[in-house]
């Protein structure tokens, strides 16, 4: 892909495109035109060209910032050598001001598309200094650096020290903090753990991961998927963009070989790792992630959040990876698309005003976590298709995260009811057996798109279900009677759901995929949460029990609902152990197999 090279028009069309498609393009591993335009348009008018067409809010905000700054497109060279591709933005005079700096995210396009961010930011009274980390690039391309990807290791953490090196010798700036998305978030963290001088006063991590290790193999199950795609989104082969070693490493999770080594690789690069020494430097912590997080799980970042004990703030949103800040990084006019877009930068923002500006705002008033509820806006029909939000979802405070569920509910699984399936039912139920073919992908999968089924959820259309359609000789479904509660929610779930299963199968390992979903009356169902595990070194035909949680959820079940829990062995998203063959699952007595959920 080359770099344009005319200057785009920004249209109202252009900001529509991001408000509803968020960071991701068509296809797999791509950016959306709309944001690339947009950062492009941003930059160029910024260096003052004046052929550049956008909407009169962005034309003044471009004025507004040239004639309080200086803008610059530096390079800084790392301690190595390698050279990092920036962004600047000094205010002017001699009044100290913080400088906030913004690693990019995983992307070919390095730190061009949040240049409306960096806008906004120098409005909030902050120098800005954006970087993208070594590797990443499409070549040829301004925000391109040089050098190999370190996949957030030592490399990544020095030069995000060289860095702040330049932002104090060019800013001179009373405070640093670091807001990054996706990738940049994860190296935020690092950088502000491993600063030798511990510089770091504030961290907004965005999108972003605990352990790195968990986040892609865990249960004994690779997330293949985000693997995949994160090697495909660098600006390059892999040949060109990885050292050996960590071409060694990556090619080692592709074959399921050297896992031990891996979880090395990925537990030096976690911000969990250095959970105590952020407590011990005191840094302000700011976190956001999704429900259906398919690249960083939320529990994983969850246990991260709790470990940390310095002012604090998580925030879970609905849908996946990116969507809930990436417009508001990208660009948003003042009338937005829909209510509740602007509230994730919003807060981001505010947590650095308080902790680098000293702003006496709402940022420390805020309780600790704030759960959005899946699902619960109000939408109605758009010409075209669609849904779009009138009313933004509901979201539940909680002082600490130990706070969301406050119980939890048992329930049975049944052999065969009278429909095929089986029951969810209140009271242990034992000797049943029920099996199902493994090895075949079904209609009950986590997302149908990685990332871009999330952003749909996000912006008001989640993925419709037919329980009826998925294939039963693949799979095992249970589910509850129609349920009824208070306040027109039957259930409120509020955590991670468990379950316990007796399993054998005729192969000597299974993968399974636990999904939990909504059915409403007729049948149409939404997923809440779902989770794989992978048993190994099984001796075929010999029961082997296994309880494991399911990403956590805030999910409100309506009155009349039935929650059914669907068990399969294969997901686009992770790998699987085995050939395919029959798995069986039972209940034997004094161990039944159940679902667990979490109230709140």
């Amino acid at each position: 892909m080359t770099e344009p090279n005319s200057s785009p028009s920004i249209t109202e069309a252009t900001l529509a495109s991001v408000a509803d498609n968020g960071l991701w393009g068509p296809g797999a591993a791509t950016v959306n035109p709309a944001v690339i335009d947009l950062g492009n348009g941003l930059l160029s008018a910024l260096q003052g060209d004046e052929t550049v067409q956008l909407p009169p809010e962005l034309a003044e905000l471009v004025a507004a910032v040239r004639r309080i700054a200086t803008i610059g497109v530096p390079r800084i060279t790392s301690g190595d050598g390698v050279r990092l591709s920036a962004f600047s933005i000094k205010l002017n005079g001699d009044q100290p001001r913080p400088v906030v700096i913004v690693p990019a995210g995983w992307s070919p396009v390095g730190w061009l598309p949040f240049v409306y961010a960096y806008l906004k930011l120098a409005q909030r009274g902050y120098h800005v200094l954006a970087y993208t980390p070594r590797g990443l690039g499409f070549p040829g391309w301004i925000s391109t650096s040089e050098g190999f990807v370190d996949v957030a290791g030592p490399n990544d953490w020095a030069d995000g020290a060289t860095v702040i090196d330049y932002a104090q010798e060019h800013f001179e700036p009373s405070r640093v903090g670091f807001l990054g998305e996706s990738y940049g978030s994860g190296i935020s963290q690092l950088v502000a753990a491993h600063d030798p001088a511990n510089r770091v006063s504030a961290v907004v991590a965005l999108s972003t991961w605990g352990n790195l290790a968990t986040s892609l193999y865990a249960n004994g199950t690779r997330h293949v998927k985000a693997v995949e795609l994160l090697i495909g989104f660098t600006g390059g082969e892999k040949e060109d963009k990885f050292d050996a070693v960590t071409q060694e490493i990556l090619d080692s999770f592709a074959t399921g070989r050297n896992l031990d080594e891996v979880v090395a690789w990925g537990t030096e690069r976690s911000p969990e790792a250095y959970a105590d020494i952020t407590n011990a430097r005191g840094i302000p912590t700011f976190v956001s992630n999704t429900w259906h997080e398919t690249l960083f799980p939320a529990s994983s970042v969850i246990e991260t959040f709790n470990r940390l004990t310095v002012p604090k703030q998580l925030n879970l949103w609905i849908g996946d990876h990116g969507a809930p800040e990436g417009a508001g990084l990208s660009g948003l006019l003042t009338h937005l698309p829909f209510p509740g877009l602007a509230e994730p930068l919003r807060e981001a923002y505010e947590f650095l005003d308080h902790h680098l500006l000293g702003a006496d705002n709402e940022a420390p008033n805020r309780r600790q976590v704030t759960n959005q509820v899946m699902f619960s806006y109000k939408t109605k029909p758009v010409l075209g298709g669609g849904q779009r939000i009138t009313e933004a979802a509901r979201r539940e405070g909680h002082d600490s995260w130990a706070d969301v569920t406050t119980g939890t509910e048992a329930w049975y699984l049944t052999g065969v009811n009278g429909d095929g399936d089986g029951a969810l039912a209140d009271k242990q139920n034992a000797g049943w057996s029920r099996s199902f073919t493994a090895g075949l992908e079904t209609k009950a999968t986590a997302v149908d798109e990685v990332l871009k089924t999330g952003q749909k959820e996000w912006t008001g259309n989640p993925r419709p279900y037919a329980l009826a359609e998925f294939e039963r000789e693949n799979l095992l479904v249970w589910s509850t009677d129609p349920l009824t509660g208070s306040g027109g929610a039957a259930r409120r779930i509020r955590g991670a759901a468990s379950v316990r299963l007796t399993v054998n199968s005729t192969e000597a390992a299974a993968t399974l995929v636990a999904y939990l979903f909504d059915v409403a009356p007729d049948g149409s169902a939404r997923i809440i949460t779902h989770e794989p595990y992978t048993l190994a070194d099984l001796t075929p035909g010999e029961d082997i029990t296994v309880d494991w949680q399911l990403q956590p959820a805030a999910y409100d079940v309506p009155d009349g609902h039935r929650v059914a829990l669907v068990v399969n062995s294969r997901d686009q998203l992770y790998s699987f152990a085995a050939k395919q063959g029959t798995v069986t699952v039972g209940s034997p007595s004094g161990n039944e197999s159940r679902l667990e959920l979490p109230l709140g």
